[in-house]
């Protein structure tokens, strides 16, 4: 190989610095515009003052958080003894009416967040269940957000069980464990394959084991091979210990028209089998044991599977706190479900909060404040379309969290994020729920820079690490059990 002389390569180097110095010196501020594409260089100004990486402070918010898990001893939490009809009860604890946060909400919002807290204060000595749906997008996905919340909420009021979870599970989670046949394959409304009939339930997912048929079309049902599929599910040891703990599960399923045969195993042994109901409405298949099951295992065969929406994994009773979480969703789906399948299910679930938790998937997206103005109206019809399948539910808005956009060398808030923020909370408000600011609670603009820094982050600059969902969580919590100190005050 011939040597090259280093005089040659200085005199190329120089010149290529000498044909980059007149676009760098000429550059508009906007770069140019050529047939449609934009075209820009590093201008002199850019280059004499490049930005620098602001971060800013959050030492006081991870400084004064207290994420511990003091638990109180209770012999229901070994998964040994049975429940007698007992398996719910709350621990109780210091009701703080001071928080670094707030819900805001109007006086109508108020009205109906004391509703729901005079519901919870009694749920426990009454021995009934009421569900709270935490849906959002892939912030909470994995039950990270959530099982935090449902286990301040549980330990407080009284639960236990991870509530709902999806019949076919395709991101790992911390609060289940769960496998399932080949044939089994999801389907959802929120991208990806979708049902014909659109009924997949409050989880806004469901599985099948066979193709789905009209039955309207013209089949020949004695053409048609018989399958079985099976999902297996099981306590998760890597939960918190309300999440692992149930002994009341619940199968709900609908669009059964033709014979379906379902067997339960326990622990390899078969402990209940029948054929589900072929009427096509919303039904459920429910079980109960004098402790966690541990392994259960459902096989179902038939030539036509139904709509499997999701397990139920609770206590006698109390509080059940479901993860919903959407990966890519916007939070614009209830309009894309059956409306009578959905409200069925909201109403079998006693369903009393909504929490929905949206917002990020679109800020990347947004390129004027006209298209936040956009969204936000979108999202309106949304929360007017759960109030009505959930009269009487309370409806809380978590916003987006601080997202940052990665721009000459430094990472910084979305334009239009902080807009986003203001325009959900206000139509939020307006609509008789409660907003609770994410964006500010973590520290605001440019903040996510700092959580991406102390580990609390992901290096995408979006997603919280598990530590940083359990400070984002407690956050929350607190926020909401001051209000119902206050409450209690009254």
């Amino acid at each position: 190989m011939k040597e090259i002389k280093a005089y040659k390569v200085l005199l190329f180097v120089a010149g290529v610095l000498l044909i980059l110095a007149p676009l760098v010196i000429f550059t508009p501020e906007g770069g140019w515009n050529i047939a449609g594409m934009k075209i820009n260089f590093l201008n002199l100004e850019k280059f004499n003052h490049p930005k620098k990486q602001e971060s800013a402070d959050i030492s006081a918010i991870i400084g004064d958080i207290d994420t511990s898990m003091t638990m109180i001893d209770d012999p229901l939490m070994t998964h040994k003894n049975g429940s007698n009809g007992n398996l719910g009860a709350p621990n109780g604890g210091h009701l703080n009416e001071d928080a670094s946060t707030e819900l805001q909400m109007n006086d109508a919002g108020k009205a109906n967040l004391h509703a729901f807290f005079s519901t919870l204060e009694s749920v426990a000595s009454e021995k009934q269940k009421i569900s709270i749906l935490h849906y959002g997008d892939s912030q909470i996905e994995g039950d990270r957000m959530t099982s935090y919340i449902r286990q301040r909420i549980q330990d407080q009021f009284g639960g236990y069980g991870p509530g709902l979870i999806p019949a076919t599970n395709v991101y790992s989670t911390i609060s289940f464990k769960q496998r399932y046949s080949e044939n089994f394959k999801r389907f959802t409304c929120f991208g990806g394959e979708s049902l014909k009939s659109r009924k997949y339930g409050v989880m806004a997912s469901a599985a099948r084991f066979t193709k789905e048929f009209d039955i309207d079309s013209t089949f020949i049902l004695d053409t048609i091979k018989e399958q079985t599929g099976w999902i297996e599910i099981s306590p998760s040891g890597s939960a918190y210990d309300r999440a692992r703990t149930y002994n009341n599960v619940t199968m709900h399923y609908n669009s059964c028209n033709y014979p379906v045969k379902v067997k339960v195993f326990q622990n390899g042994t078969l402990i209940h089998e029948e054929m589900l109901k072929q009427d096509g409405k919303q039904n459920t298949l429910k079980l109960n044991f004098g402790s966690t099951p541990g392994t259960l295992k459902y096989e179902f065969t038939g030539k036509v599977s139904p709509n499997i929406c999701a397990f139920g994994l609770e206590g006698d009773y109390g509080v059940q706190v479901t993860n919903i979480g959407m990966r890519g969703s916007s939070g614009t789906i209830w309009g894309k479900m059956n409306q009578e399948t959905l409200g069925s299910m909201y109403a079998k679930l006693n369903t009393k909060m909504v929490i929905m938790q949206f917002g990020g998937n679109s800020v990347p997206s947004f390129t004027d404040s006209s298209s936040v103005r956009n969204y936000a109206s979108y999202f309106k019809g949304q929360i007017a379309r759960v109030k009505s399948l959930n009269p009487g539910a309370m409806i809380v808005v978590i916003g987006p969290s601080d997202m940052s956009k990665f721009n000459e060398g430094i990472y910084e808030t979305y334009p239009l994020l902080s807009y986003c923020v203001d325009k959900m909370k206000e139509v939020t408000i307006n609509s008789g729920g409660a907003f609770w600011n994410l964006y500010a609670a973590m520290g605001g603009r440019n903040s996510m820079p700092s959580w991406v820094e102390k580990g609390l982050a992901g290096k995408d600059y979006i997603h919280f690490s598990n530590g940083g969902a359990k400070i984002a969580s407690q956050l929350f919590y607190d926020a909401l059990i001051a209000e119902f100190a206050k409450w209690k005050k009254q």
